[in-house]
């Protein structure tokens, strides 16, 4: 793909769904504005709690010009990064969750208001997502940042 802006992104949402009509669908019509999409097929999923989640952010956007897609969830307590296929089967760190093969994810339409989940970083439709390991490296400087923080 090498299209980007958000019918792009649209687009490369939906082509992972079984029924990318029954997608678009539910974006126009669910109350929430969320559609239930695959892990596992052009992404996984990488799930940070926020307290580790919103730093590891901050390290990426210094170290990358724009990372891979970034969702939030209801009140913010989780992070889900938007990581190359397969990652998760191979992911080891602790209080890190996953969704790869086999799990759905909920998914806002990209560049709308949605009830409870939100992007932070909407998908540009050009496929980037975020290397696993520059976000493992972002997330120990986060990790190690917090851990100074504490000792001050």
């Amino acid at each position: 793909m090498t299209a980007s802006g958000p019918k792009a992104a649209v687009e490369w949402l939906v082509s992972v769904a079984p029924d990318p009509d029954a997608c678009r669908w539910e974006w126009e019509r669910n109350p929430l504005g969320v559609a239930l999409l695959p892990a596992g097929r052009r992404w996984d999923v990488l799930i940070l709690p926020s307290e580790l989640g919103y730093p590891t952010l901050d390290v990426l956007t210094r170290l990358v010009d724009r990372p891979g897609p970034v969702l939030a969830d209801f009140g913010d307590a989780r992070m889900g990064f938007f990581v190359p296929p397969g990652t998760v089967t191979r992911w080891c760190g602790t209080g890190v969750r996953g969704a790869g093969g086999g799990t759905w994810i909920v998914v806002p339409y990209p560049g709308r208001a949605a009830g409870g989940v939100r992007w932070l970083i909407p998908p540009d439709g050009s496929g980037t997502l975020t290397d696993a390991a520059l976000l493992e490296l972002a997330m120990h400087e986060a990790a190690g940042q917090l851990a100074r923080e504490k000792e001050e």
